[in-house]
């Protein structure tokens, strides 16, 4: 495995921005997104990419059996240290494991699992390409395939809410960019992802916006109140869930399921 280069970003990633209006958003609505298609607890999920558990603990603590895969020790740490928040029995079923991505099915030793999650990991791989190819491996028969990812369609939304006239001009066909953690990042479209998902044997199912408002008020400088967190997120959730709301969204959710045969 490579340096880990996340070191000098755990604090900021795990503690800071999941402590904002905008984390709550994205933890609530992808878990609100994942129980729609989700078989019944204790079947099984990966997390590749997991991070510090954010997404892939409260599904521990709803009675799934959690693997959670990351290839940055610096983020593992961060991982441990929330476990212990949990309840002893939703610890019992969280794993953590180290390793990249692209050797997830070796990392888990064969295993495959109901579902498969990776949230906000194609964005820094120049090519996603397999990564997928472990995704759909990794993926038992029927299971689900849940992956977040930058919204290629809407990269205008950021540098124009934060009056960047001329590289809101020049973003409209741009594939990338330099994320809100200081890290280059590139973007996907649903149709291109699924395209992808389909070579794969993973079918989609149904995809979803995560940020739309919380975004557009953040980049225009509009401080958001954690008072308002909940009432917040469950207007994000509707949006999420409609068009053409879900199309504007800066970053979107793509739900396949795993060919049976």
């Amino acid at each position: 495995m490579s340096e880990d280069t996340w070191a000098g970003l755990a604090d900021k990633f795990a503690d800071e921005a999941y402590a904002t209006v905008k984390g709550h958003v994205r933890t609530h609505v992808l878990h609100q997104q994942l129980l729609d298609h989700l078989p019944a607890p204790p079947a099984t999920v990966l997390d590749v990419g997991g991070g510090a558990g954010h997404q892939s603990f409260p599904l521990a603590e709803a009675g799934y059996d959690v693997t959670l895969l990351d290839p940055s020790p610096a983020m593992l740490a961060k991982a441990r240290q929330r476990l212990e928040r949990l309840t002893a029995d939703a610890q019992r079923r969280v794993t953590l494991l180290r390793a990249d991505g692209e050797t997830a099915f070796e990392a888990v030793g064969g295993r495959r699992f109901a579902a498969v999650l990776c949230h906000g990991v194609l964005g820094y791989l120049d090519d996603p390409g397999p990564l997928l190819d472990q995704l759909a491996r990794c993926a038992e028969p029927g299971g689900v395939v849940s992956i977040m990812t930058g919204n290629g369609h809407a990269m205008a939304v950021r540098p124009a809410m934060e009056r960047r006239w001329a590289d809101a001009l020049a973003s409209f066909d741009a594939t990338g960019e330099i994320g809100v953690l200081g890290v280059p990042g590139r973007a996907d479209t649903v149709e291109e992802l699924s395209e992808s998902l389909r070579s794969r044997g993973v079918e989609p199912v149904d995809w979803y916006g995560v940020w739309l408002f919380v975004d557009w008020l953040e980049f225009a400088g509009t401080k958001l109140d954690l008072a308002d967190a909940d009432q917040v997120a469950a207007v994000e959730l509707e949006a999420s869930r409609r068009d053409p709301y879900r199309a504007m969204s800066r970053v979107f959710h793509l739900v396949g399921r795993k060919e049976s045969s």
